[in-house]
């Protein structure tokens, strides 16, 4: 059993979401968005720190995952979303939670089958493999998928671990 909690890191809105993964099932446990108001940038950060030091304070996860910065057309922004992305890896990282880091590609991969799904999409594959019925922000929604592809990705390292044999042929 390991709370695993997943983070879709923006600068306005930073979306999280807590599954908890026993063996290969994975059961919804919390999500929801941390919203920022404030125009200043620092504060923003500040927000998202807090909010996501409540969050593992509350819910108390074993391993924590967070999904890579996008690079945009607009330099600006994905300065700004590298900074809110830091300050929720800070927030893991002070309570000392196993930090992981995916690919917006891997994610959708993981939970969609594709890597150029669409946020729908998405939202609509987690709500089915968790067995979610109540609508979710897409924010949210987007964090839970980042914690079911760390959830996926540890269950297969495990089992390749654990393997008593392999092939050499599939290596050449």
């Amino acid at each position: 059993m390991s709370i695993i909690l997943g983070i879709d890191p923006g600068s306005r809105v930073t979306g999280y979401g807590l599954i908890n993964s026993v063996g290969n099932k994975l059961q919804y446990v919390h999500c929801g968005c941390v919203k920022t108001s404030s125009t200043s940038q620092p504060e923003r950060l500040k927000t998202i720190f807090t909010e996501i030091c409540q969050v593992i304070d509350e819910f108390a996860p074993q391993q924590a995952a967070v999904e890579e910065v996008f690079m945009g057309k607009n330099p600006s922004s994905a300065l700004k979303l590298g900074q809110a992305r830091g300050s929720a890896m800070v927030a893991c990282l002070s309570h000392d939670l196993p930090l992981a880091e995916y690919s917006a590609r891997k994610v959708k991969q993981a939970v969609v089958g594709s890597g150029g799904a669409d946020k729908l999409q998405v939202q609509h594959m987690v709500k089915a493999l968790l067995a979610i019925s109540d609508n979710i922000a897409e924010d949210a929604a987007d964090a839970l998928a980042v914690a079911i592809c760390h959830a996926n990705t540890e269950a297969s390292l495990v089992r390749m671990a654990g393997a008593k044999s392999f092939s050499r042929k599939r290596f050449r």
